[in-house]
């Protein structure tokens, strides 16, 4: 039984590492064919709809009102405020600069602990204050100075997934794959609200490219890479279920200058190698 708990956990780290580090690249390419807040709606509405008829078919009961009530809570926290600062910024900033911001998240998911309870080390707290410093500097680079509102999307959604990563280890939810089902519908719906306050419309009939970014946004950003983040947060330590920060921003890197010709300064590096130092001092400075 330990073996497979291990090897579901190991399963559940490689995709958060890998798939998430693509899916940056993946919403670039959507966004050609899709406004930002639909194209997001889009993608977890359809994911959650069909994992919830999934479970419900295989005999899992329905989340209670107060499950219900839950789950929007994290979606909202997660989807509509992390994944939509996401989405957002990528109209303007590189896929690779906007995964280096949100690398911070493990920053603040140590500093919102403390909320309840659990505050940073001197360690974590030293990491803390590296991980803010690369932040500094990575606003200073000519991209996210052009774009201050898709830099200040990027921080505010790393932010508020930090947050609803922390409450949700504290609030009552169903089991792991009906929680993963309710709060991608939950926070589908939020999102498709401020797509429609928006007024945000398709512009034509998108072509095979962002639908085929969509599709994989939806079945593994979603179904595959989401699913796991949840597994992680309620198997392993909150700074193991973070972890894909290290790697994330390396494989979106990678992606966007060998895919979609971007290009990342020296400033950019630099504050990439502060911030995961950052994030190195906080996963390795808590209390065991």
């Amino acid at each position: 039984m330990k073996d497979t708990s291990r090897t579901r956990i190991i399963l559940a780290l490689l995709s958060v590492y890998l798939l998430w580090g693509s899916t940056y690249l993946a919403i670039r390419i959507a966004l050609e064919g899709f406004p930002p807040f639909m194209m997001a709606a889009m993608r977890f509405i359809i994911a959650g709809t069909a994992l919830y008829i999934f479970l419900r078919l295989r005999g899992e009961k329905s989340p209670t009102p107060e499950q219900w009530r839950n789950a929007a809570i994290v979606g909202g926290f997660l989807l509509l405020g992390g994944n939509g600062g996401v989405v957002f910024a990528e109209q303007w900033v590189a896929s690779s600069l906007a995964a280096m911001v949100i690398a911070t998240t493990p920053l603040w998911m140590v500093l919102f602990t403390g909320i309840w309870g659990r505050w940073p080390s001197a360690r974590e707290w030293a990491g803390l204050g590296l991980g803010l410093a690369g932040v500094v500097l990575l606003n200073l680079d000519g991209d996210l100075r052009a774009y201050p509102l898709g830099a200040a999307a990027l921080i505010a959604g790393s932010m508020l997934w930090a947050f609803g990563s922390a409450w949700s280890r504290h609030l009552s939810l169903p089991s792991a794959p009906m929680a993963i089902a309710a709060e991608m519908m939950a926070g589908g719906v939020f999102l498709m609200v401020v797509s429609l306050i928006q007024g945000e419309s398709l512009p034509g009939l998108p072509s095979l490219r962002p639908v085929a970014a969509l599709v994989y946004l939806i079945v593994f950003g979603s179904l595959v890479g989401f699913s796991s983040y949840v597994y992680l947060l309620r198997r392993v330590r909150p700074a193991l279920a973070m972890s894909y920060a290290y790697v994330n921003p390396l494989i979106a890197l990678l992606l966007g200058v060998g895919f979609a010709g971007e290009h990342v300064t020296k400033t950019g590096m630099i504050s990439m190698g502060i911030i995961i130092a950052g994030v190195a001092l906080i996963m390795t400075g808590g209390k065991r």
